[in-house]
């Protein structure tokens, strides 16, 4: 099994409810086989509309208007190849009568941005029931060297992308540059931070989740979303579309090759596995998650691996950079369980202490802990969604509060990760991490109300690229919240994203900032820098 994104010999019914019964949000129960009888009606309905098989037609093509207006995008490289993806005009290639024809895309991969001396060439087919998307899976490169690749469709160019393949197995490369970033809210701002990271010298990007936004957060907005809350594969591919019509996104794309994995908003605010946020229909909610996944794949550079399976989607996947770096990219929504307690902030209750609870499910969770105990690599990354540091804040009384979403309201599952950190001792291991729209900094503890405890590892959470408006370095206003956690170093509110280099001795994170993102034009900083020593866990002020 490849991973935990594979439920074995489990239907996919079976996966949402065998190990816990019946899941419950707000006094409302979860799928139950009736549910599932009749959302596996209505599953059928919806991939016969989204997924009817193309029909084959060699009549030329002619398309109306430019065909690639999403960009180009690579992603899940390795030391042989990449994804090459693009996807065609949904409205050029209706308006050409062709909604419902496989269409032939020429690519061409080449060692230069001319084009002049080309490696690899062919032809895709951008099928229907994918939205005309196009996933090469280009392979039989040389390791560790850059490329060029571009698209070919009724005659018309895509732009230029560049890309490249990973240092070999076995290889102990210099140096590492990656950044990563979350939360691009269209509706909250503009993605100045993308067009500054396009500027970088990176290996990869790696984008944790919430790449869209299912529907409104705060007001009034930047620039409009058009439409309301989106719940059907046509309303998700429309919400893509606009969030892929941003051109500092596109360049940030097209200029290196990016591993991304979903947070919550990809598909609702805070689900979790079989269970949404609000009182939706249990077995409409699985209909809407497969559009969501199904959209996300048409969307993203994703080998076919991660294609979806109706409501499933295999995310968790690991990156070898030479023996330099393991990225361990995990999956925090599939599998978890159900939020407890009836508040998303709130004092600790006695349903999120069952040691049951988990934020990985067990498969994922075994998965992580082999792969870490076996990596050969000098850094083992661990590319999350949601903080895993406590975070504990002060209530009207006094009393700790604490998210329910983040791995503190699964303090079994957070105390197995660092109870593991602490006894088998991967070597150097960093936790990245988005979600929260603000930047922290923070040790690793074997157990964080043990100030004198092992410190086991670090953490780097990165702010959001526009989510939440402008923001703002509000250190004075989390005095209180850095004094109950000590294990905090660096606190910012303000917009961006991570930059990092990794080489044998060290790995740095760069927390590179706008001061603002409701207007174009941000200029960009960088407003602290920390660093991990290789053999010392933990971090140090840059």
């Amino acid at each position: 099994m490849r991973g935990a994104g594979k439920t074995g010999d489990l239907h996919w019914y079976d996966y949402f409810t065998h190990a816990e019964g019946p899941r419950r949000r707000n006094g409302r129960a979860a799928m139950t086989r009736r549910d599932f009888v009749r959302a596996g009606r209505d599953l059928a309905g919806l991939i016969a509309l989204g997924s009817a098989a193309g029909c084959r037609d060699n009549r030329p093509l002619r398309l109306p208007s430019h065909p690639f207006p999403y960009g180009v995008a690579s992603g899940d490289p390795d030391a042989s190849g990449m994804v090459l993806w693009t996807r065609l005009s949904t409205e050029a290639v209706r308006d050409a009568g062709a909604a419902d024809r496989e269409i032939p895309v020429h690519w061409e991969l080449a060692t230069d941005d001319t084009f002049a001396t080309t490696v690899a060439r062919g032809v895709a087919t951008a099928p229907p029931e994918l939205g005309h998307s196009v996933h090469v899976e280009a392979g039989g490169l040389d390791p560790a060297r850059s490329y060029w690749y571009r698209f070919i469709a009724a005659g018309e160019e895509s732009p230029t992308g560049r890309t490249s393949t990973l240092p070999a197995p076995g290889t102990r490369p210099e140096r590492l540059r990656f950044a990563f970033a979350s939360c691009q809210n269209y509706e909250n701002g503009y993605y100045t931070a993308y067009r500054h990271m396009a500027d970088e010298d990176l290996d990869l990007v790696f984008h944790l989740g919430d790449y869209i936004y299912e529907h409104r957060f705060g007001s009034p907005p930047v620039r409009e979303h058009g439409a309301g809350e989106v719940y059907t594969l046509d309303e998700y591919r429309a919400r893509y579309s606009l969030y892929r019509s941003d051109p500092d996104l596109r360049a940030a794309h097209a200029a290196f090759p990016w591993v991304v994995t979903t947070d919550d908003h990809e598909v609702d605010n805070d689900w979790a596995a079989g269970v949404p946020e609000d009182d939706q229909d249990p077995g409409r909610f699985l209909l809407r998650r497969a559009a969501a996944f199904q959209c996300y794949y048409e969307f993203m550079p994703l080998r076919r691996a991660s294609m979806p399976a109706g409501p499933a989607m295999a995310l968790n996947r690991r990156i070898r950079f030479g023996d330099l770096a393991d990225f361990h990219v995990l999956d925090g929504r599939q599998y978890r369980s159900d939020q407890a307690c009836p508040e998303r902030r709130q004092p600790m209750c006695p349903e999120a202490l069952d040691p049951g609870r988990t934020m990985l499910g067990a498969d994922q969770e075994t998965w992580l802990f082999d792969g870490l105990a076996a990596s050969p690599c000098r850094w083992n990354v661990l590319a999350n969604q949601v903080m895993v540091a406590r975070l504990e804040g002060a209530g009207p009384d006094g009393e700790p509060l604490l998210s329910m979403d983040r791995w503190d309201g699964y303090p079994a599952a957070q105390q197995r990760l660092l109870s593991f950190l602490d006894r088998a001792r991967p070597s150097n291991p960093v936790v990245i991490t988005g979600d929260i729209h603000s930047n922290w900094a923070a040790d690793l503890k074997a157990d964080f109300r043990d100030p004198a405890s092992n410190t086991v590892g670090a953490e780097l959470v990165g702010t959001s690229i526009s989510s939440g408006g402008d923001g703002a370095d509000t250190r004075d206003n989390t005095e209180v919240t850095l004094s109950r956690n000590p294990h905090i170093r660096f606190f910012n509110g303000q917009r961006g994203y991570v930059s990092c280099e990794a080489t044998p001795d060290r790995l740095t994170g760069d927390f590179r900032v706008v001061p603002y993102v409701t207007r174009q034009g941000a200029p960009i900083s960088t407003r602290a820098t920390f660093v991990v020593e290789e053999g010392r866990p933990g971090l140090v002020r840059g």
